[in-house]
């Protein structure tokens, strides 16, 4: 099957049976929605989930965030992955933003990743999420279930098959598209076992193919 005809397949199935695609981390604004990416990095979304309320409370706005220690950013989040390190990236965030952006998030790929701890693959889930801007973040989840279903060819890290998605996909498909293989990897393509038997895709997977003819 030849890559075009796969991308296609998959698309006309998740059109159908997801059509309504989207993040699973809260926000409500451009601000929340980029500290809880940046928590989100090797953490789950459901960690991420807990954390953000009282965090949010506490700092609802790049200025008032802007005036908090690191250390209590570091109280607030430290139940998530590598808490010291997004703490002194939340607030130097929240300072540039202050002082260089008006307070706001910038819309564009570039400007957000001069944002402390943002780098592509956040500045591309910002952008594509809240601003529209076509793009293709790629997680480990991507990365694992685009390889698997041979919509990717021997990428070796997340920018080769970043490059790769981004030609394979429509321009208008390549926001929900990323929203698809997430939501896929996440509760259907595990990455310790892949769940075939509750796979609606399988008739176009790769992966699939090689394992029945091994069976």
């Amino acid at each position: 099957m030849k890559k075009q005809e796969r991308v296609s397949l998959f698309i006309d199935y998740f059109s159908e049976y997801l059509p309504e695609a989207k993040t699973e981390l809260h926000y409500t604004n451009a601000f929340e929605l980029t500290v809880a990416v940046v928590l989100s990095a090797q953490c789950t979304d459901k960690r991420v989930n807990i954390i953000t309320p009282k965090l949010f409370e506490e700092f609802p706005t790049p200025e008032i965030m802007s005036e908090a220690s690191v250390d209590h950013i570091f109280e607030l989040i430290k139940s998530c992955s590598y808490p010291r390190n997004k703490a002194k990236h939340l607030l130097g965030l929240a300072k540039m933003l202050v002082n260089e952006y008006n307070s706001e998030i910038p819309a564009s790929l570039e400007e957000l990743q001069r944002l402390p701890g943002v780098g592509r693959k956040t500045a591309n889930v910002v952008g594509s999420v809240y601003f529209d801007i076509p793009a293709m973040p790629v997680d480990t989840h991507v990365f694992r279930v685009a390889n698997r279903i041979g919509l990717t060819t021997n990428a070796k890290n997340p920018l080769q098959s970043e490059l790769q998605l981004l030609k394979l996909f429509p321009e208008e498909k390549l926001n929900i598209a990323h929203h698809w293989l997430i939501l896929h990897g996440r509760y259907v393509c595990k990455s310790r076992r892949a769940e075939c038997e509750n796979c609606g895709i399988t008739n176009l997977c790769k992966s699939y193919k090689k394992h029945k003819i091994k069976n």
